[in-house]
């Protein structure tokens, strides 16, 4: 068996990925990003391993012996599944492998944000702190968690994680599902959207990517949130509209927002999110919540264990 990793960059070269020779002639590529590198790579390919590299029908067709695709991710927008499944080519992705490090970034962006924690640190290492005569500066406000409400877009794996973490720190927790969904094992309120975008001091963004997500705080749903609520997305950049928020932070709309995904990912010259230097009220962070050692590690380790699951003719985390 042939087997092609299209993004070996992807999952970082700390990772160790040697695990797939013992699965067939494994072959791996730093990074694919064009249509015509997708096709040439894959054109031999029993396997693909891949992250975002575009597997449509016009890549896939040009891989006749292709049988499984293995996912280094959850989301698999960038696969035409309805395409894979006429030709009964098997994908399997990987899931809950980057539970607790998102959860953790969720916070670490709420707090930094809250905490005013990037304008404290420039204000010791300036020196401004030496030079001064009291013992402590709170020149800006800061302000608990501790009765806050905070609002979970998404009842998913990360979403139920980072509800559990909010309860921890004393949060009111409400929760809101795109698809309308009731989790009746919940043990939080779930509330329609304008209940979530009026009543909650944190709302972060823990749902896939779907035409129900797509721009789900738009223009809208930022007029309606609190003028001293914080906007977290770490689900996938489109679930929010970028100029509209950006507007909203100029206007004073909202108080803050922490992103670590983007509408087009790496960021664009003309992205009007980028044009805010303010880190007391927008921090960018470069998609990297998923990506602790860990989690990356785990990745690699739940891809190997899908395709060798395929092999042995076993279903494993298959999407199609």
């Amino acid at each position: 068996m042939k087997i092609v990793m299209l993004e070996r960059h992807s999952v970082g070269i700390d990772v160790d990925v040697s695990c797939m020779n013992e699965l067939g002639d494994f072959i791996s590529y730093d990074n694919t990003v064009t249509y015509e590198e997708v096709i040439d790579r894959i054109g031999d390919a029993d396997a693909v391993i891949v992250n975002k590299a575009p597997l449509n029908s016009d890549t896939l067709k040009c891989a006749a012996n292709l049988k499984f695709i293995g996912v280094l991710a959850t989301g698999y927008d960038n696969i035409n599944i309805k395409y894979c499944r006429e030709r009964g080519i098997r994908v399997a992705n990987v899931r809950d492998y980057s539970t607790a490090m998102v959860a953790q970034h969720t916070f670490t962006l709420a707090l930094a944000l809250s905490q005013k924690i990037v304008h404290y640190d420039n204000y010791v290492k300036s020196g401004k702190y030496a030079g001064q005569r009291r013992f402590s500066n709170f020149d800006i406000p800061f302000y608990e968690l501790d009765n806050k409400t905070w609002g979970v877009v998404g009842l998913g794996n990360i979403g139920r994680r980072v509800a559990r973490i909010a309860d921890s720190f004393g949060c009111r927790v409400i929760t809101h599902s795109v698809t309308g969904n009731r989790h009746d094992d919940s043990p939080y309120e779930q509330v329609d959207k304008d209940t979530l975008l009026k009543e909650s001091d944190y709302i972060s963004l823990h749902c896939p990517l779907s035409d129900l997500s797509r721009g789900f705080i738009d223009a809208g749903a930022l007029a309606a949130m609190k003028d001293t609520a914080v906007l977290i997305n770490v689900a996938r950049g489109p679930v929010v509209d970028s100029t509209a928020l950006a507007d909203a932070l100029e206007n004073g709309e909202i108080a803050g927002a922490g992103l670590d995904v983007l509408e087009h990912e790496p960021i664009g010259e003309n992205d009007p999110l980028g044009k805010i230097k303010d880190s007391n009220r927008l921090i960018i962070t470069p998609h990297l919540a998923w990506a602790s050692v860990e989690a990356r590690t785990r990745c690699v380790e739940e891809v190997y264990l899908n395709l060798k699951a395929f092999m042995n003719g076993a279903d494993r985390n298959l999407v199609c």
